[in-house]
């Protein structure tokens, strides 16, 4: 039975063969994100909006796990966290490069989501998802001790430095092209991941696990797969965001870390390639928008994830999906 059965299998819809129309509908859909990241800077602000892409993308890792794999992760921010830590400690005392910096975090992430997942894949359910929030909680209080983390102050100043020792990145619009890079081909990979035949069969255990095993496929290897995945991108994420915001801190590898990228995914549309991108870019506007009213932020966003809920179990792009009749 599919992991995400405790919340609603409605928002996952049957999956059927890509057709010529919907293959034509997402390159359209492609080429505005395209076009909307070149001209964004112009109209908002550059920390902003490499925020809101590090995010949509943690989020796009997440979905490949919940809403194409079936496998709900309470602890995704062991990774995002993590990778986040090694980025800025290899950028401040390595002095690496930021695009080694980067790299350095996310194969640490991925690392981490072998380890993890191993361990994880062998429960199903509720007990899976428990193992996963109780292996991150380890990940967050080893981030609270280890010497190299700075503990409570985290790690600070972190240098952006020159992309591949040429380009320099302390000019926010140049970093932002970079990010923005970043996220594009990150959304192609997991694009190409889903239609992919490993992705169809990611569908196919998700729908129905027993018959995917009685037809011989080794449903284990294909979740740790995907596990480890999306691990990495989620780390891709967190050690972009470090460079960009110069920091490290407790609060990337922190429960309610994994719970936001919950929340975004679940906003946008679980199961849809770009449903994540529109939720983090509510998620992230409300926070940066909202600040001025403290920790009422917290309960704002419930109240939208309750209204989410109640109105539309699809989330934003899943209900615009089901509209058109067309998958997004």
């Amino acid at each position: 039975m599919a992991d995400t059965a405790a919340l609603d299998p409605a928002p996952i819809a049957a999956a059927r063969p890509e057709s010529r129309d919907d293959r034509a509908l997402h390159r359209r859909v492609f080429l505005g994100i395209a076009l909307a990241l070149a001209l964004a800077p112009l109209v908002l602000y550059p920390v902003f909006l490499m925020k809101v892409l590090c995010f949509a993308l943690f989020a796009l890792a997440f979905n490949l796990l919940l809403g194409y794999g079936g496998l709900l992760s309470f602890g995704h921010a062991a990774y995002f966290g993590m990778a986040s830590y090694v980025s800025a400690y290899a950028a401040k005392t390595w002095g690496l490069t930021p695009e080694l910096a980067i790299l350095a975090g996310t194969l640490v992430a991925g690392l981490l989501g072998l380890v993890f997942g191993a361990l994880a894949i062998r429960r199903q359910g509720i007990y899976f998802s428990m193992i996963t929030l109780a292996l991150a909680q380890m990940a967050f209080f080893f981030s609270l001790q280890a010497p190299f983390t700075g503990g409570e102050d985290g790690i600070q100043a972190v240098p952006r430095g020159n992309l591949f020792g040429l380009v320099g990145l302390a000019d926010d619009r140049v970093l932002y092209a970079v990010v923005a890079l970043i996220f594009f081909g990150g959304m192609l990979l997991i694009y190409r991941i889903i239609h992919s035949p490993f992705g169809q069969v990611l569908k196919a255990i998700r729908d129905n696990e027993p018959r995917a095993i009685s037809l011989g496929y080794r449903v284990n290897r294909y979740k740790l797969a995907v596990f480890v995945l999306s691990a990495t991108l989620a780390g891709l994420a967190g050690a972009t965001k470090a460079i960009v915001f110069q920091l490290a801190s407790l609060t990337d590898v922190h429960w309610s870390m994994s719970g936001e990228v919950v929340l975004m995914t679940l906003v946008g549309g679980m199961g849809t390639v770009f449903g994540p991108i529109v939720g983090a870019l509510v998620i992230v506007t409300m926070e940066t928008y909202l600040a001025q009213f403290g920790a009422w932020v917290t309960v704002i966003q419930g109240a939208v994830f309750v209204l989410c809920v109640l109105l539309f179990r699809e989330g934003i792009l899943g209900l615009l999906a089901r509209r058109l009749g067309r998958p997004l």
